[in-house]
């Protein structure tokens, strides 16, 4: 309770908050960081990642996050009054991006830090590149990639890259389920303890990817 004697809302432990009468919809199978604040007028859906310090705020508008997208860690989502943000099926939005007023289409990634400007499209398949700045109402068209301040179109979206881009969001689409299985909270180790194995993920970055397929990626061009 405040000095004022109003009463301040207790932390969540699913992360979700209601707010003006709208409770946020989620799919049991999604999972929601503790940490994360999804607040609104929400609706995520089936096998989605909401990573610690995302902020899914709908008090003005509505937001719709469709199956298996994932925000990643200290991203923002918010919207225009009166508008509804739509991430489509399989939109990844890297950490610390900021999707406001826009609309993401199936399978399109935002890149780490990122700001996506209110009426903004983002194409399906395409890529916006890390720190680029999509302005408001610019249409990036399907398979794109986009890079800079202001964004511009540098290249297509070759079917190798679309193929890497996906399989990285089906890591992420693997994740609730895991989460929802072993994550709990615990007093940490003082020490590392004796045969602790590493994780193993047959996965590689974009650059090694391409060097061993022959493919040159943006940074090349």
């Amino acid at each position: 309770m405040t000095p004022g004697g109003t009463v301040r809302p207790a932390a969540s432990a699913s992360g979700c908050y209601e707010f003006n009468g709208f409770v946020p919809v989620v799919h049991e199978s999604a999972f929601v960081h503790p940490l994360a604040a999804v607040i609104g007028n929400v609706v995520i859906g089936r096998d989605v990642y909401v990573g610690p310090g995302a902020a899914i705020r709908a008090d003005i508008g509505g937001i719709v996050i469709e199956d298996g997208c994932n925000v990643q860690e200290n991203c923002t989502i918010h919207t225009f009054p009166g508008t509804t943000v739509v991430l489509e099926a399989g939109a990844h939005i890297g950490h610390g991006a900021i999707v406001h007023g826009a609309r993401i289409g199936a399978n399109a990634l935002v890149g780490m830090n990122a700001v996506v400007m209110d009426e903004a499209v983002v194409g399906a398949g395409s890529i916006v590149g890390a720190l680029a700045f999509v302005p408001a109402r610019m249409e990036v068209p399907p398979r794109k990639v986009v890079v800079g301040n202001p964004a511009r179109v540098v290249k297509d979206v070759s079917d190798e890259m679309l193929a890497w881009k996906t399989e990285g969001t089906r890591l992420y689409q693997r994740l609730p389920a895991a989460y929802h299985a072993t994550m709990r909270p615990v007093e940490p180790l003082r020490e590392v303890p004796p045969g602790r194995a590493g994780q193993e993920v047959d996965y590689q970055t974009w650059s090694r990817t391409r060097a061993t397929s022959g493919q040159r990626g943006s940074a090349d061009r």
